[in-house]
């Protein structure tokens, strides 16, 4: 899964009276706050300019499939990337109208976002983002709105099981696709990994222990991305191992996430009794 964030962060420019720096090359801020801190903004372009075309190019040149988290406001502001985006068959999962956090917003407020969200991905990529995920985590609020709106057929604002789940919201069935922090690039900055190749390693032996437990029940890996992280040199090269890792295996399914809910709707349909929640 790769976030395409960059361009839709808190900034001064629209009006936020902050500069964001989460997930950038330091570990804490050290612009004072209400100062713009031009580093940050300068660390978040890099993802525009540079990461984004690096992995761009890394998928396409090894025909695999990708899920795309994609806040609205930044894929309208990079008209190239959306035109790459929407050249291939990649999926989307609307990470917001903004890259802000929802549980900040009151109601009315999400739900606008929500619903200006799927609209503006729609109009810029000519296909609507099927699911949704919030940064980092939702409010209390926010999976009954997803739902209220009626555009999206999956959430991802979970981060606790290996499996899809159903859960019942507002009386109808809503699948659940779990996301996960564990294999994420997000330990690459202001965390506890430092190389690449650690990276890498920590992919290789999750795939590894998943695929040895395959003969007890299936799993999911999600592999959490961003264009201004795993977009350096020297951070890239550990997913190129667990790519080349898992290359040519029968016993792996490198999928959009859409493939997958749509698995799941298939094999595991809903049920009110609450039975087949993974």
């Amino acid at each position: 899964m790769l976030n395409y964030e960059e361009g839709s962060e808190y900034s001064f420019s629209d009006g936020d009276g902050k500069s964001d720096a989460a997930l950038t090359e330091v570990a804490q801020a050290r612009v004072p706050p209400g100062l713009r801190d031009l580093a940050a903004e300068s660390m978040f372009e890099f993802g525009t300019r540079v990461g984004f075309w690096r992995l761009y190019r890394l998928f396409q040149d090894r025909g695999l499939p990708l899920t795309v988290f994609a806040s609205a406001l930044a894929l309208e502001r990079a008209p190239d990337a959306a035109a790459a985006i929407a050249s291939t068959d990649w999926d989307i999962v609307c990470h917001g109208w903004r890259w802000i956090e929802h549980y900040l917003l009151d109601e009315a407020t999400e739900r606008d976002h929500i619903a200006r969200a799927h609209a503006s991905i729609l109009k810029t990529l000519g296909r609507p983002a099927e699911g949704w995920y919030c940064r980092y985590g939702p409010s209390p609020a926010t999976r009954r709105l997803v739902v209220e709106h009626g555009g999206f057929s999956y959430d991802s604002d979970a981060y606790n099981d290996e499996l899809p789940y159903w859960q019942t919201v507002a009386g109808k069935g809503h699948l659940v696709v779990p996301y996960s922090l564990a294999t994420n690039d997000a330990k690459l900055v202001g965390g506890t990994l430092v190389t690449g190749r650690a990276f890498g390693e920590i992919l290789i032996d999750s795939f590894d222990i998943l695929a040895s437990e395959a003969h007890l029940h299936p799993r999911m890996m999600s592999v959490g991305m961003h264009t201004r992280v795993l977009g350096h040199p020297g951070r890239v090269v550990g997913l190129m191992a667990f790519l080349d890792h898992i290359a040519g295996r029968d016993d792996v399914w490198v999928c959009r996430r859409a493939d997958l809910a749509a698995h799941w709707r298939a094999q595991v349909p809903y049920q009110p009794d609450g039975v087949g929640a993974g």
